[in-house]
């Protein structure tokens, strides 16, 4: 039999702590205790919710599981694996799309604070690319690579196949710099040249290229090195 939050004593439930407190007063792992709401035979809820997130290094890993990574987690089945993967894909739409509306992007700033906060979080570069159409509007965002920003490992093709697919029309890449300094490296200009160049093969402009450091960034387009 699977524990459940109802067999908790009241003031340990997260789920009675939310309606008293405010979901601000709960931690991760009681947020998404809510959400699986039942452990297992041998564990608790709580304790299942902070197991997850800790074998993924926290939310931002969590919310990029796929269903194989999670049902690699005991006590994971389709079941709890849908229920995260369906949090996971509507925080990135309210993340990306504002809850719904249509996210433009007039400058640099607008797509650095789209997905600042993202991350500013990985202790390891991560590589996203925004997918525009001819208004410039944001139709799509998509993880390109996680690791060194290495023009061996970034391949056009890991760039372009999204774009492609959805017919965009420009792109934005958009990378972190864990250290926190966003100064573009030579790895990370002569990744951005490539690029570009493949860019113009295809008819699929590279508008910029930005650098997230903490809580500052850098543009290549503004900066001239584009």
């Amino acid at each position: 039999m699977e524990n459940k939050i109802m067999d908790m004593p009241q003031n340990e439930r997260p789920q009675e702590r939310l309606l008293r407190y405010g979901a601000d007063s709960l931690s991760n792992s009681e947020l998404l205790a809510v959400i699986l709401r039942t452990g297992t035979k041998n564990e608790n809820v709580i304790n299942l919710s902070q197991r997850i997130i800790t074998a993924f290094n926290g939310i931002n890993g969590l919310l990029e599981a796929s269903q194989d990574d999670l049902m690699k987690i005991s006590g994971i089945k389709e079941a709890k694996a849908s229920q995260i993967l369906s949090m996971a894909e509507m925080a990135k739409r309210f993340q990306t799309y504002r809850s719904g509306d249509s996210y433009k992007i007039n400058s640099p700033g607008d797509a650095a604070d789209l997905i600042m906060v993202e991350l500013r979080e990985f202790k390891q570069e991560v590589l996203k690319v925004l997918l525009l159409n001819t208004k410039n509007i944001v139709i799509g965002m998509y993880n390109a690579s996680m690791g060194s920003l290495n023009s061996s490992i970034v391949h056009p093709r890991e760039i372009y196949k999204e774009a492609i697919r959805k017919s965009a029309a420009s792109i934005i890449m958009v990378h972190n710099h864990p250290s926190g300094d966003p100064s573009p490296s030579s790895e990370d200009l002569a990744a951005t040249g490539r690029i570009k160049e493949v860019g113009k093969i295809i008819g699929i402009e590279l508008l910029d290229h930005i650098i997230i450091g903490d809580g500052k960034y850098i543009s290549l387009r503004e900066k001239n090195l584009l």
